[in-house]
């Protein structure tokens, strides 16, 4: 499972914030990790230097194999916490993806 995580120009993106990120999914979704292809992982302060409540956002597109893309979105006043909800909600997602397919 291949892990892109891209920035916006207001968020600094450091090698070592995109290993510790791609751990954490890595970690999250080892039990789809044969059939998720990529991970697309967009960081973003939508606010930029003004501030303001949840203006920080992820998104992450999870590429299935077989499959259309699955896609989720988080908001929240931090990035830590925005990839955390974003990890929750991909981790949701795929499990009611694969769980409608397995019912078949």
């Amino acid at each position: 499972m291949l892990i892109q995580i891209n920035t916006d120009k207001n968020i600094e993106g450091h090698e070592r914030m995109e290993s510790y990120y791609s751990g954490i999914l890595q970690n999250a979704l080892k039990k789809f990790e044969d059939r998720i292809t990529r991970l697309e992982v967009h960081l973003g302060d939508e606010n930029s230097s003004k501030g303001g409540d949840d203006d920080k956002r992820c998104m992450i597109e999870a590429r299935v194999a077989g499959l259309k893309p699955v896609g989720v979105v988080h908001h929240a006043d931090t990035i830590e916490k925005a990839v955390s909800g974003a990890t929750d909600r991909i981790k949701h997602a795929l499990e009611h993806t694969f769980g409608k397919l397995n019912a078949h």
